[in-house]
């Protein structure tokens, strides 16, 4: 039987729309009957909450969800779940099946003002908690003296609510804590080293025991998402360099794929290699600063230079050829802006010639190390089941056994013509996950060998209109970023600006787990813990 035929089956309410990914909408009262459907049902296992993207369509609120079936060759479907109803949008919640769900319905209720039925913890997640207003929609009032500059330092919010549904089907809003009274809570950052960047997390500790850890976040949230909306499409492929910095060319390189997808371009074969080989020069370059944070993070400072020393090399060779060593703003619509540097080439190969040896010399200055196996081993457990059910992808995901890389189960640009593998280790733990993205700078160097010699000639850009604008429509596209898998959502209404975007980040769903990975670690491994997930703040602060 067919993922339609079941679900039709299962919700004869649901209808269907063909195309790239089937979608279905369901009225939200079957919601969650059919979530759960499609979770537990044997014919249907989509085990996996790719994406949930909040939408205004004007005439009603709703989210826009994805899902993924492992065990079926990742086969992906979207649901569409929309209420007409403004000033009170209920839609049930799925954080009990899927608990990747848990923060992304918490955006979903920031930015729209969506409530999620019996969702345990039903607040803001960006904004300051007297924000007034939800600034994704599309009637939102942007007047400035409705949410002046604050001259006041933020309350430490305490206080949740939950709306759970009562049996005779109204909805009761049941207040809760964050913490239990008599809890000692310290405070981390946002202002902290360790913490890569302005997170914050209060943490609740029995002497030095992790009990819980409330993550705090917004503190740079720039309204990347919003911005789009007034901007045409060439004009927002900035945003995504500036995101998760370390996977510049991987993210500009989704969405330019996904404007692609829509406008039925045809990318030249000698872009799609250059942004190929430029998407792994990028994640080995991720790895050595990951490497080199995670080591200084637990007193290792040497291996930080030795790390920054062959990273620094890299950007030399994206330097010539982009222009530029952090934001390279490379890949546009159809191609990529510039050709390669006539170095590009020599430069590539002479990375790769030194690469093994000193592969060898950051296993003998850290990897084996007693002090840092002790620190890491052990520490920050991430079961299998759960990097699935929290949607934990990249090399966190793999350090605990999922296969989920994306250039394995969706293949794009060249990576269908290259030989490489899927770094896989089972320990679950903060040492797997810093192998795992050791493991995976020698297969980025494999996959360049291949490409080095075999950039072949030609045009770099397609050629694209003036004006670009997409057909009316929603797309959903992903890569395997430096962190795991970044996804874009398009949805058009046949203009040049979008009428949607969302960045479907992989480092909103790393931070997602720091409080199941802390628990009962110490507080001092609250830091190897965040070292090892390896979360970029800009990337979950969109």
């Amino acid at each position: 039987m067919s993922v339609k035929d079941c679900i039709s089956k299962i919700c004869p309410s649901a209808t269907f729309e063909e195309g790239d990914i089937l979608l279905v909408n369901v009225p939200a009262q079957d919601w969650h009957a059919l979530a759960s459907e499609l979770k537990h049902n044997p014919e249907l296992n989509f085990d996996v909450l790719t994406a949930l993207v909040g939408m205004d369509w004007k005439e009603s609120l709703g989210v826009m969800y994805y899902f993924t079936a492992t065990s079926r060759n990742w086969e992906m479907i979207s649901v569409k779940v929309a209420v007409a109803d403004r000033e009170n949008p209920y839609i049930h919640t799925v954080s009990d099946l899927w608990k990747v769900a848990n923060f992304q319905e918490r955006e979903a209720y920031d930015f729209f003002g969506i409530k999620f039925i019996n969702h345990p913890d039903m607040r803001r997640f960006f904004l300051r908690n007297d924000w007034k207003g939800f600034p994704l929609r599309k009637d939102y009032d942007a007047d400035p003296k409705l949410n002046p500059i604050p001259t006041d330092d933020e309350k430490n919010e305490d206080d949740t609510i939950s709306y759970v549904e009562q049996e005779d089907g109204t909805i009761k809003g049941i207040p809760g804590k964050v913490f239990k009274e008599g809890d000692y809570v310290v405070n981390v950052g946002p202002q902290h080293p360790s913490t890569h960047g302005v997170m914050r997390f209060r943490a609740a500790i029995d002497g030095e025991e992790v009990k819980k850890v409330d993550v705090v976040s917004g503190y740079i949230h720039r309204g990347i998402e919003k911005l789009c909306e007034s901007l045409g499409y060439p004009q927002i492929l900035h945003f995504t360099d500036r995101m998760d910095y370390m996977s510049a060319h991987q993210n500009r390189h989704c969405l330019c794929m996904c404007i692609e997808k829509a406008m039925g371009i045809v990318v030249p074969e000698r872009a799609v290699v250059i942004r190929t080989m430029m998407d792994e020069l990028m994640r080995i370059s991720s790895h050595l600063l990951s490497f080199g944070c995670t080591a200084m993070d637990l007193g290792a400072t040497t291996a930080f230079f030795y790390g920054f020393r062959e990273r620094e090399q890299i950007l030399d060779i994206f330097e010539k050829t982009c222009g530029a060593r952090m934001s390279m703003n490379y890949n546009v619509i159809g191609g990529v802006i510039a050709d390669l540097h006539p170095d590009f080439v020599k430069d590539v190969k002479e990375l790769l010639a030194i690469m093994p040896e000193r592969l060898k010399e950051y296993h003998k200055v850290y990897s084996g190390n007693i002090i840092a196996k002790n620190r890491m081993v052990g520490v920050g457990h991430l079961s299998h089941e759960d990097a699935i059910n929290y949607c934990i992808t990249g090399p966190s995901g793999r350090g605990s056994n999922w296969s989920c890389d994306c250039r394995k189960k969706h293949p794009y640009a060249a990576y269908d013509r290259v030989e490489f593998e899927e770094v896989l280790l089972d320990g679950c733990d903060s040492y797997s996950r810093y192998m795992v993205r050791m493991k995976e700078i020698e297969q980025s160097c494999k996959i360049l060998e291949q490409l080095v010699d075999r950039i072949p000639e030609g045009d770099i850009r397609a050629q694209v209109p003036k004006i670009v604008k997409l057909p009316a429509g929603h797309w959903y596209t992903q890569v395997e970023a430096s962190r795991g898998t970044f996804g874009v959502y398009i949805e058009s209404d046949g203009g040049k600006n979008p009428f949607r975007v969302h960045f479907q980040s992989p480092c909103f769903n790393l931070v997602g787990v720091m409080d199941l990975c802390c628990r009962g670690n110490m507080i001092a491994d609250l830091i190897t813990i965040g070292a090892a997930l390896d979360f970029v703040i800009p990337d979950i602060d969109r």
